[in-house]
């Protein structure tokens, strides 16, 4: 239960993003982003060590991982991008920030949403990571809204995305460089408001390679050969 509860507590770092979004901190709201993210890298692995699906059958683990993700990846940042006016005002604003949390609410619903060999289908929901690159690049809110419709259009579209902590293929690579990448995030927003230039491209070669690298393997067909995961076995 204490892993179920490590994972709940995403929930409640999602309430103060909100609140710190309403207060128009958006550095202190991207700081309790990070915090969820690592929640999220790190309770499946635990929950799968300590076999919480054997110990306790009648509790569903990866319902409770589906409501915390969305609410953590999807609806904090897309809040956080309205109350930062990083959106453009009235109806055309109302309207792209409504298509992330429609296009999502359909994708986390999908059955297939997470592949038997551990990959994501079409684009896995990062509005998290949108919304940190948005805030910290000061992008305008026509480049915001562009970014928000084309990767809400791109949940549709059946790319094969690395699940970072499960997907076996280049899994040591993956890990590394989503670990370096959370460095950098976090470095980025020390340096806020004036991070640095070389930090934020670096920082986006992971994007590339993660964008990019889900591409090829769905496109090769070698996401399809990749080794499913035997689920441990229970021992003695």
């Amino acid at each position: 239960m204490a892993v179920h509860l490590y994972t709940a507590s995403g929930t409640v770092l999602a309430f103060l993003m909100v609140i710190a979004a309403f207060d128009g901190d958006a550095i202190r709201a991207l700081w309790i982003s990070l915090a969820a993210l690592i929640i999220d890298g790190t309770d499946g692995m635990l929950a799968r060590r300590l076999r919480v699906k054997e110990t306790i059958p009648s509790f569903d683990g990866a319902r409770l991982d589906d409501i915390v993700d969305y609410i953590t990846y999807v609806f904090a940042p897309v809040v956080l991008l309205w109350t930062g006016g990083y959106l453009p005002d009235g109806v055309v604003g109302g309207t792209l920030a409504a298509l992330p949390l429609l296009a999502s609410s359909y994708q986390f619903c999908r059955v297939d949403a997470k592949t038997d060999d551990h990959f994501f289908l079409g684009f896995p929901s990062y509005w998290n990571v949108v919304a940190f690159y948005v805030i910290v690049a000061g992008l305008g809110s026509v480049t915001t809204g562009i970014i928000l419709a084309v990767c809400s259009a791109l949940v549709f579209v059946p790319i094969k995305y690395i699940y970072p902590s499960r997907t076996r293929i280049f899994r040591r690579a993956n890990l590394l460089l989503n670990a370096a990448w959370l460095v950098a995030y976090a470095v980025l927003l020390r340096q806020m408001p004036d991070p640095s230039f070389v930090i934020v491209w670096l920082s986006l070669l992971y994007i590339a390679y993660y964008v990019g690298g889900s591409v090829y393997l769905t496109l090769t067909g070698k996401a399809r050969r990749t080794p499913v995961e035997p689920e441990p076995v229970p021992t003695a």
